[in-house]
């Protein structure tokens, strides 16, 4: 994995997407009569064969407010999460799947696509699609800066791009032999119900309907007799008070961002020291849910690599190598995490100034966006930010502590580098 710069789409009114407001995405585009979801945030998948229980806390923790996801199976599997109130649609096609398992043999890919929505842009790293690789571009000079600032990056296995652009050692596909070619995954309701929880409405759907076929042939069709009348007392009625449901604004239980840095440090650490004679380490992600990294071979053997993982006396949820034995990804889990009470203190304006004059003082530069994420049917402002920087977060945490509301999303370090992405909750 390379050092990347994450770049936000525009969020309006309830939207929650971490992109660059500055540039316009759409959420669907449509190839031979298909309709195809695009612009999907990506995760890593940890509970393979539950994945909706990932789905459902992604959907309270990561991406507030998501109800409908998906699933990228093969070497990664990752969860995509998506926003119905942005224009995508339970149970409409995912374009991201469908490129990926046509071009399962490209396990890096950096792509963009011409469609009738304007341009899809594509980026694949040791397969696992980039948090922000899944991005639909309304116009053609976003995704080409975003095409060009990711083409620096080496080792792509393919480049894909519009022939009008003349790029060289790109190709041009036709997106709809990709897509015939591919899987069809469909987004599914986050809550709808599944497994058990389908199987007791079924019976109690089938005993209800029982219950009233007996009650219709005894009423209209059964033999009148003589019923004998008892007098009773007529029972008190019971008024049972309505309780309204309390619902907690997002900040009342926050991921407390000093046990993401502490775990976050502590885990990139570990995996990146890890002796691997002959493999280089290609980075590191770390979330509230644990870290993925992975080693790339430059000599030696596949059993040195496993042998040095094995003895490292980390827990590894997954170990995932590639067909040609050459690249090696694993994943590393967290225990749940700790919550904490941590309501906003200043407006967007204030607390901009309040930063900015922060990082001014050490001469160093941050990214700041303003965005609103939605909960509970409710619209919450946020500062999204965004930092580079070679300190690690041990260096980092008594300044990021400062600010009330703080959420740290992900952290990803490569070769000495440290990004830091997160938002903070504003009045």
């Amino acid at each position: 994995m390379a050092e990347l710069d994450e770049n936000m789409v525009e969020i309006e009114d309830d939207d929650v997407v971490s992109r660059d407001t500055s540039k316009e995405w759409a959420s669907s585009f449509t190839v031979d009569g298909v309709q195809y979801a695009a612009s999907i945030f990506w995760e890593s998948l940890q509970n393979v064969d539950a994945p909706f229980l990932d789905a459902k806390e992604a959907a309270e923790n990561v991406l507030v407010g998501a109800d409908l996801f998906c699933v990228k199976q093969g070497k990664s599997p990752q969860l995509g999460l998506a926003v119905s109130s942005q224009g995508f649609k339970n149970g409409m096609n995912v374009a991201a799947v469908a490129a990926v398992t046509a071009m399962s043999d490209a396990s890096s890919l950096l792509a963009v696509f011409k469609v009738d929505a304007g341009y899809w842009y594509l980026c694949i790293r040791n397969d696992v699609i980039l948090s922000d690789g899944d991005v639909l571009f309304v116009k053609e000079e976003d995704a080409k800066e975003q095409f060009m600032s990711m083409l620096s990056v080496p080792d792509w296995a393919r480049k894909i791009a519009p022939e009008e652009w003349g790029i060289d050692d790109t190709e041009q596909r036709d997106i709809s032999e990709i897509f015939a070619q591919g899987l069809n995954t469909k987004l599914e309701k986050i809550n709808a119900l599944r497994g058990t929880e389908l199987l007791i409405v079924v019976v109690l759907s089938l005993a209800i309907g029982i219950a009233l076929v007996i009650y219709i042939n005894n009423t209209f069709f059964g033999t009148t007799t003589q019923v004998k009348r008892v007098a009773t007392k007529r029972a008190q009625k019971k008024v049972v008070k309505k309780v309204e449901k309390v619902v907690l604004d997002p900040w009342e239980t926050m991921v407390d961002p000093v046990w993401v840095l502490d775990n976050c440090r502590e885990n990139i650490l570990a995996a990146t020291s890890i002796p691997t004679p002959g493999w280089t380490n290609e980075g590191v992600t770390c979330s509230i849910t644990g870290i993925v990294t992975s080693w790339r071979r430059n000599f030696g053997r596949i059993s040195w690599i496993e042998m040095a993982l094995s003895y490292s006396g980390l827990n590894f949820s997954s170990k995932q190598i590639d067909k040609d034995s050459k690249n090696v990804m694993v994943t590393i889990p967290f225990n749940e995490a700790r919550k904490i009470k941590s309501p906003p203190k200043h407006t967007s304006a204030d607390l901009r100034n309040i930063i900015n004059d922060l990082f001014q003082a050490i001469n160093l530069s941050i990214k700041l966006d303003d965005g609103t994420v939605s909960s509970n049917g409710k619209s919450y402002k946020i500062l999204k930010y965004s930092i580079n920087s070679t300190y690690d977060p041990n260096i980092w945490k008594e300044m990021l502590t400062k600010f009330s509301g703080l959420r740290v999303n992900n952290i990803r370090y490569n070769n000495g580098v440290w990004n830091y992405e997160g938002t903070i909750y504003v009045q």
